[in-house]
């Protein structure tokens, strides 16, 4: 690992911030993003300049006529078309599940709305997708695109669904958790996915708003969200893309942000997040359902993001066994509170890997924790379901460089498993105005590298 420190310190010094865009045959256009990790040119699909308007398929405004059939319809001639926009004009379109295909743009024009019933018996029959790391059989997320290339959600309209059944399934009763344990404990047994229908009886497992699962070359640019069932933003084992200039606000239960779950090769920016949950999240699947999968998540670059609320401003994990690495977030700022600026988590169930983690460059309001390394995080798994199988996660190469923090409770605190200590922690030119409980803990870590942390102590104790 001290190559990756020496490679940390030069690539710090070259200040790897530039984006170059060159022409990449008829169809595509790359983009160059410099990282402190090798990361392979972005493919941009340019779709074809041909629209297909679901008014023309017999769309109706005015949020009353659900238009699901008419979207579809325009979405199946774009495909069939070689691609294009699907184009939803101004005004309110109620709909249900709008599935992808390939080479579609799905356009919102300004002042458009797409607005999603809540209606569950809409949402069937169920699709492959996953719920926290498992995969499963479930509701179809909102906006769905499966084994799809080259799939866009663009335009200045709003994503805004109806939240009135699904802030009633916010709540976990009885038959929701057992449904979780029935879905942990087929995937920890190694069930086929076919075989864990979840969309039944009161399981009540929401689903994602935006989920694109095993897709490549993606694009999410310029619209906005108004709340979500579940994870806002899901990017499942999805090979390339970029996700810019989107307005995010979602405050219910589970509504982190943008997750990449096994994905690689993503740049995110220019980006507000508002959240309930996670604002930018890390992840690579659960226990012996992503040791199955055995597929990173890796290269991914955010810049230029601003976080008006969340739990974390960037998470990494629980969910991790497929491993997580070159994961490089900068010049973002989260003004106002956050839990944790920075927030590495795992534990004794997960195993996979994280590594050359890097975090530049960030102004923030108050937290409880600048950096947090915690190896023990179960949630309510803890006592819901046993451990199967144990296996520990290797952490090596935590970087931190360049961040301002008005208040704390914390300046860091690293957890590690004295199984496997996490190794090279680098924490550097921090500065926090207040802390108000302790300024860091350390336990079962290798080679913590600390330079220029300053802080104003308030009410010290140790």
């Amino acid at each position: 690992m001290k190559q990756n420190f020496l490679r940390w310190m030069v690539s710090m010094c070259f200040g790897l911030l530039s984006v170059t865009m060159v022409v990449a045959g008829d169809h595509y256009k790359t983009v160059k993003v410099k990282a402190p990790f090798p990361m392979q040119p972005i493919k941009i699909f340019i779709y074809p300049e041909q629209d297909f308007k679901i008014t023309d398929f017999g769309a109706v405004p005015g949020g009353e006529v659900n238009n699901t059939q008419a979207i579809a319809a325009a979405i199946d001639a774009c495909n069939k078309a070689g691609g294009g926009r699907v184009v939803v004009p101004a005004g309110t379109w109620l709909t249900g599940p709008v599935h992808f295909k390939s080479n579609v743009n799905l356009c919102l024009e300004e002042n458009a709305v797409l607005s999603f019933t809540d209606n569950p018996e809409d949402y069937l029959p169920a699709v492959m997708t996953s719920w926290e790391g498992l995969e499963c059989y479930n509701y179809s997320p909102l906006l769905y695109a499966f084994e799809c290339e080259n799939v866009a959600i663009s335009g200045k309209g709003t994503l805004q669904p109806k939240m009135g059944t699904w802030k009633v399934w916010f709540k976990r009763p009885a038959p929701h958790l057992e449904a979780l344990k029935d879905l942990y404990t087929k995937a920890s047994t190694n069930v086929p996915v076919i075989e864990r229908q979840m969309a039944v009886g009161e399981n009540h497992l929401r689903p994602h708003l935006i989920h694109f699962n095993r897709c490549k070359n993606v694009m999410l640019d310029g619209f906005k969200i108004r709340e979500s069932p579940f994870w806002t933003i899901h990017l499942y084992m999805c090979d390339g893309g970029m996700v810019r200039n989107l307005d995010v606000r979602a405050h219910g239960h589970n509504n982190d942000g943008i997750d990449f779950e096994m994905s690689r090769n993503f740049l995110v920016e220019d980006c507000s997040f508002d959240q309930g949950d996670d604002a930018v999240v890390i992840k690579a699947g659960r226990n012996q359902d992503a040791w199955r999968l055995n597929t990173p998540c890796e290269n991914i670059v955010i810049r230029n993001c601003r976080i008006l609320k969340g739990h974390t401003l960037l998470g990494i994990g629980s969910e991790i066994s497929g491993g997580i690495r070159n994961i490089y977030m900068h010049d973002c700022t989260a003004p106002n509170s956050v839990m944790r600026l920075f927030f590495v988590k795992t534990n004794h169930r997960r195993g996979g890997f994280i590594e050359n983690i890097y975090m530049k460059n960030v102004e923030a309001g108050t937290a409880q924790r600048v950096l947090e390394i915690d190896t023990e995080v179960l949630y309510q798994w803890k006592d819901l379901v046993p451990t199967y199988e144990k296996r520990i996660t290797r952490i090596d190469g935590i970087y931190m460089d360049k961040v301002n923090c008005e208040s704390a409770d914390a300046v860091y605190e690293l957890k590690g498993n004295a199984e496997l200590p996490v190794k090279n922690v680098q924490i550097k030119n921090v500065k926090v105005g207040s802390v108000k409980k302790f300024v860091k803990k350390v336990s079962n870590v290798e080679n913590v590298v600390e330079k220029k942390i300053t802080y104003q102590m308030e009410n010290h104790k140790d």
